[in-house]
């Protein structure tokens, strides 16, 4: 790491995440390298690897700030509600995950390739972005479900959260998708983050 002010290191990190985020709006992971992210940082593309060894670590730290930006929405759900309807609940929650297209596109990736190529303390502060999340869904399962024993609880976590993986590629169809879709006779409904989302998680509150 180089030497100079946390400040400094954090604010030259945040600047390289936020590269690669604007990068990936128009680019394929597979199209964004090192040097991609680095043409358009106000620094050396060499700089880079002060801070990231590789790509991958560059998209875990995305992933773990949109898991912390999801993370700060859920606890604004607990803050401010006294209490929720299971449909309501739903609700607030399916609008939180909808704000949050970025974490679902990252979601859809190989998370696996992206972890196996990141050094072991970018992956613990990844995954305790990703653990806060958990926490947060089920202390909001806790307040206003209190029905709900510890087990169901997990069950919900281990069907909800393997479900967002799937949210993006159902709900952001490009036109040569959804052409190919009509040519292979497919008729799909296509539905929004929202829609999904809230029938999903109504279906697993068990909300009228």
């Amino acid at each position: 790491m180089p030497k100079g002010s946390p400040e400094l290191t954090a604010a030259r990190k945040e600047e390289i995440i936020n590269a690669c985020e604007d990068l990936y709006k128009t680019m394929s992971f597979k199209e964004i390298t090192l040097k991609e992210i680095g043409n358009v940082t106000s620094f050396t593309r060499t700089s880079i690897y002060n801070y990231f060894q590789t790509k991958e670590e560059i998209f875990l730290a995305l992933f773990e700030r949109e898991y912390d930006r999801w993370n700060e929405e859920l606890i604004g759900i607990f803050d401010s509600n006294e209490a929720l309807t299971k449909s309501e609940l739903a609700s607030k929650i399916a609008s939180s995950v909808t704000e949050r297209e970025q974490l679902l596109k990252l979601l859809s990736m190989n998370i696996y390739d992206m972890e196996s190529n990141s050094r072991p303390e970018i992956l613990t502060s990844f995954k305790k972005a990703y653990g806060a999340s958990i926490s947060n869904i089920s202390r909001l399962l806790e307040k206003f479900c209190p029905e709900m024993s510890k087990d169901d609880i997990w069950n919900f976590i281990y069907i909800f959260f393997p479900f967002m993986f799937g949210i993006y590629p159902y709900t952001s169809v490009t036109n040569k998708q959804r052409k190919a879709m009509e040519e292979a006779e497919i008729n799909f409904v296509y539905h929004s983050v929202y829609e999904l989302t809230y029938s999903c998680l109504c279906r697993l509150l068990g909300a009228e």
